[in-house]
């Protein structure tokens, strides 16, 4: 038998041991042993769970109980998770996570200390949810040569943004019903302003790359600037708009990554990936692209995600699987300023015509659309091949010449 213990009784914490539990004989045929949840740490009380015995509020319980050999840390946050998990790690207990802030900001220390103790320190719940991605970049695709990784990452915008492409529902709308569904939360500043989903970019790249991206040295862009005049363009170009991860190596061995919303192609498969999903393409030189695709998110899903990777740590208690990354190095990520970029623009004028000729003017190339119901003296255009360090500067060109630049939304190309 193989204890464990649970750190956290919330949405994942109550779906982890849902499933531990209905699913007991299951999990143990494939486990090749039967798992026990010795304690489950939590401040709150619940006296009127079947398996409210379990329940403590003293970490240094299970710190101190050698017959724990894996703990489930479903916590979230930096403070207390990361402290706790560095302490089971140091006492020679395997660790398994969903919580993506704190693999994105302190998973080379975290693998590091469980590569010196022969332990495992396993997440693949910490991307996507209950979609597999972790497993099968770091073992199913290990053969290839990975370079790009693109995704819509985030269910809660991508929910948004469906029902403002679809319904034609402002942001604000579009944000109230994610509310009110429960898909988005009652602060939802980390995932419309792309926080969570430069999380799991930066685990992904870690992953893919061998060395760690830090959340501080990617630009990070959310929805709420997007408009419904924007996602009109995107349908006049013939694509739609998505809120994108993406990273890429570049020749010099640097990597390119980024979070914003971008034009996506009607052509790509992450451009029919819509609402609450997540849609992960990996770019490999043997395979080509490969596209991961499920729910991101939720009790069920992500705890799912959890328990394989509890039953992974019982089958490697004395051989352990090889995940592994190293610290950032000085340079590894290319600076955003440096990108060259293809990219859509909305600006106004007094005069449509007249405002695109002075586009013209200052960006030479421009290609200009047209889209439904369009507002008085309103354009959009795209340009390619522009320095992102130059935008601004040809935005204040533009001002002096009369057309005020409104939006600007990378376009992709992939």
């Amino acid at each position: 038998m193989a204890d464990i213990a649970v750190l956290g009784h919330g949405v994942v914490g109550s779906g982890v041991l849902e499933v531990l539990l209905s699913h007991r004989e299951s999990i143990a045929k494939r486990a090749k042993e039967e798992l026990n949840v010795k304690y489950i740490l939590d401040i709150r009380e619940f006296p009127d769970l079947p398996y409210c015995d379990r329940f403590t509020k003293d970490f240094d319980r299970i710190l101190n109980d050698d017959s724990v050999k894996i703990v489930v840390e479903v916590m979230g946050g930096l403070e207390p998770a990361f402290p706790y998990v560095k302490a089971c790690l140091e006492h020679g207990k395997s660790v398994v996570t969903s919580n993506k802030e704190l693999v994105a900001a302190k998973g080379a220390e975290l693998l590091a200390i469980a590569q010196r103790n022969n332990l495992n320190f396993l997440f693949e719940a910490s991307v996507g949810g209950g979609i597999p991605i972790i497993r099968p970049i770091s073992q199913c695709l290990a053969a290839n040569e990975v370079s790009e990784i693109a995704g819509i990452l985030n269910g809660t915008t991508n929910f948004i943004l469906t029902k403002m492409i679809r319904e034609h529902m402002g942001f604000e709308e579009a944000l109230e019903l994610a509310q009110q569904l429960g898909y988005a939360e009652r602060d939802p500043a980390a995932d419309v302003e792309g926080d969570d989903a430069c999380r799991k970019i930066c685990i992904l790249a870690s992953l893919a790359f061998g060395t760690h991206v830090y959340p501080r040295d990617v630009h990070t862009e959310g929805i709420t600037h997007v408009t419904l005049g924007d996602v009109g363009y995107a349908e006049a170009w013939g694509g739609v708009i998505k809120l994108i991860g993406e990273v890429k190596t570049l020749e010099y061995g640097k990597i390119q990554i980024e979070v914003c919303p971008m034009f996506v192609s009607r052509e790509s498969q992450l451009s029919s990936v819509d609402d609450v999903f997540n849609g992960i393409m990996v770019r490999g030189d043997a395979t080509g692209d490969v596209v991961f695709y499920g729910k991101g998110a939720g009790k069920l899903p992500t705890a799912s995600a959890v328990v394989a990777d509890v039953i992974d740590c019982v089958k490697h208690f004395k051989a352990r699987k090889y995940l592994f990354w190293e610290d950032a190095k000085p340079g590894y990520v290319e600076p955003y300023e440096n990108m060259v970029e293809d990219v859509f623009i909305r600006a106004k004028g007094n005069d449509s015509d007249a405002a695109f000729e002075v586009v013209e003017q200052v960006f030479e190339g421009a290609e200009r659309l047209i889209r439904r119901e369009e507002e008085e003296g309103e354009i959009g255009f795209t340009v390619k091949d522009v320095k992102v360090k130059e935008l601004e500067a040809r935005f204040a060109r533009l001002k002096e010449l009369g057309v005020e630049p409104l939006n600007h939304i990378k376009i992709s190309d992939f």
